[in-house]
């Protein structure tokens, strides 16, 4: 077995997010050790947050992010508040900048103990998102669940957060339609050559609205951070609310401010569960104080 590593299993809203400690390695979080530790009801998890050495001047880590089902990850809201927390706690840091697949994120924890991360700017072109045909107008695509005369959910809007997303807006209750049903496919149609994050939206007022999304690579969860993001970005810009928004996920409320630079800024909580210790390569664990899982 390779050398253990350190982790802190961890929740944003509800989130479920482990955060590995890979600083001072060369190898990586495996496939493998992330569908076996979602495998575990102690451990499973929403995103997998690695924590390597700097890639670049100006970082303080290279963050890698991992699915539940092993694949990559380009963005992670909540699981970037929780890297926050944890390094604040071990280091007495409050400001930090990080490097991941998506780009260059900024984050700080603030005093109250809520954490704002800097999501960076939404992209909305077609290629950029992307999808797999043009269209030239992403605030309403083309996309539709049920009968053609009578569907159920359609013409979603779409904003890539780093990753892509498409929000469908509902009148009705969130929760009265079944995403669990609905999410797979719609996270896998052709349209979305990268699958997509899948969420559903229902406007409360000026300045809120509430969000449920079914994960890309994680499947239904209490918070997407990105989600959150891009769908008050797209309430914004398709004239349903302002740029300043509570968005209210099951896991509980993020708040949001589009800002006139163009830049997401998502502040809200993280939470720790326990720690313990990792084999990157296979996913065996056990508890830091608690010995073998």
């Amino acid at each position: 077995m390779a050398e253990l590593a350190a982790f802190a299993k961890m929740n944003g809203l509800g989130n479920a997010i482990i955060v590995a400690d890979m600083r001072g390695r060369t190898d990586r979080v495996a496939a493998e050790a992330a569908r076996a530790l979602n495998a575990d009801p102690a451990t499973r998890f929403d995103q997998i947050m690695a924590i390597h050495d700097p890639r670049i001047a100006g970082t303080q880590n290279y963050i890698e992010i991992l699915n539940s089902d092993g694949s990559q990850a380009q963005a992670c809201g909540n699981g970037t508040r929780c890297v926050v927390q944890a390094l604040s706690a071990e280091t007495g840091r409050k400001a930090f900048t990080f490097q991941t697949v998506a780009g260059i994120i900024s984050a700080t924890e603030h005093e109250d103990g809520l954490i704002s991360v800097d999501m960076g700017r939404p992209r909305f072109g077609w290629q950029e998102i992307p999808l797999a045909e043009e269209f030239r107008d992403t605030r309403m695509i083309e996309l539709q669940v049920g009968p053609i005369d009578a569907p159920v959910l359609h013409s979603p809007s779409v904003v890539s957060m780093g990753n892509p997303h498409a929000i469908f807006w509902v009148e009705q209750d969130i929760n009265s339609y079944d995403l669990a049903r609905f999410g797979p496919l719609l996270e896998n149609h052709p349209i979305f050559p990268e699958r997509a994050n899948i969420s559903l939206a229902r406007i409360t007022s000026d300045e809120a609205l509430t969000l449920r999304t079914w994960e890309r690579g994680a499947g239904l969860t209490l918070a997407c951070g990105s989600a959150a993001c891009a769908a008050a970005v797209a309430a914004a810009r398709t004239g349903r609310t302002g740029r300043h928004v509570t968005v209210t996920v099951p896991g509980g409320a993020l708040d949001l401010l589009w800002r006139e630079d163009d830049h997401v800024i998502m502040t809200g909580p993280a939470a720790w569960e326990f720690s313990g210790r990792f084999d990157p390569a296979t996913g065996a664990w056990q508890r830091e104080t608690e010995g073998a899982a």
